[in-house]
């Protein structure tokens, strides 16, 4: 599908925020409001009949108090205008809710089942992820989202978001100094980032990216996660997400305002909180 290639120039102005890290080390664009023009970017888009994958697990209590909400919200704003397949991966027929899905929206539904994995929830969902998109979803999409259930878009998240590998910045880690990041630090995981090493702390709630991008750090974590359990540890998805987003660094980097935490105030450069994650709080 080669068709004239997008310029990074073509489309976003990282000067027009000063206020904020907009170009990473490696050159790659982190989007904040401001810094790209839509129009640039829907001109070239527009051309290509795309579609596009969102993924999200929803088990259990979450599937009850959560679904109806993030899939509303990502039918009014995710990707307007694009053709969206939306993959619900449940652990049981949960009731659907029922949304009226716009004209250029469909939905499939998968059951998880649980495993002996059971006890580690992203570790289920990950293996199920990567099943899904070699059986399913590499056919169906050129781009595709992960994200997790406690998410609400609050206003448009359009095509400045696509790209070959995708990752969200952790809005409350992009403000601390990077002596702080939460990296696993014992040098036997695979997820180890040494002290001093490290460029941003991602978070795991949104990543996205060419099916085989995301196919591919999927079956990274998987990995990392089998020799981890050899040697007893045990590290986060989140982890070995950020191990792997160091070792490969992402094309695109999503500012915080694409996964605020509603909990917070955002600061001045948070001016336009695009998604909100929702209080964990209320469980």
């Amino acid at each position: 599908k080669n068709q004239e290639e997008l310029q990074l120039s073509d489309w976003f102005d990282p000067r027009k925020r000063p206020d904020v890290i907009t170009t990473t080390s490696w050159l790659a664009p982190v989007v904040w409001e401001g810094t790209f023009s839509r129009e640039a970017l829907e001109k070239h888009y527009r051309k290509q009949n795309l579609t596009t994958g969102l993924a999200v697990f929803a088990t259990g209590r979450l599937a009850d108090q959560y679904l109806e909400v993030f899939l509303n919200s990502a039918n009014k704003y995710f990707l307007t205008g694009y053709r969206v397949i939306f993959y619900l991966m449940v652990d049981t027929l949960v009731r659907l809710p029922q949304i009226r899905w716009g004209p250029l929206r469909q939905f499939k539904v998968f059951i998880v089942t649980e495993d002996s994995w059971w006890a580690n929830a992203d570790l289920v969902r990950m293996k199920s992820l990567a099943e899904h998109i070699i059986w399913d979803i590499q056919g169906e999409v050129d781009f595709l989202f992960s994200m997790t259930v406690t998410q609400i878009f609050q206003s448009y998240v359009g095509v400045e978001v696509l790209g070959e590998s995708v990752a969200q910045l952790h809005a409350w880690w992009y403000f601390k100094n990077r002596a702080s990041f939460p990296y696993e630090r014992r040098p036997k995981s695979a997820a180890c980032i040494p002290f001093g090493q490290g460029d941003f702390y991602y978070d795991g709630a949104f990543v996205g990216g060419t099916p085989l991008e995301v196919l591919n750090l999927v079956e990274e974590y998987l990995n990392g996660i089998i020799h981890d359990l050899r040697l007893r540890l045990n590290s986060t998805y989140e982890k070995h997400l950020n191990k792997y987003f160091f070792l490969r660094k992402p094309a695109k980097l999503l500012s915080p305002e694409y996964n605020w935490d509603a909990d917070f105030y955002p600061p001045p450069q948070v001016q336009y909180v695009k998604v909100a994650q929702q209080s964990k709080r209320s469980h």
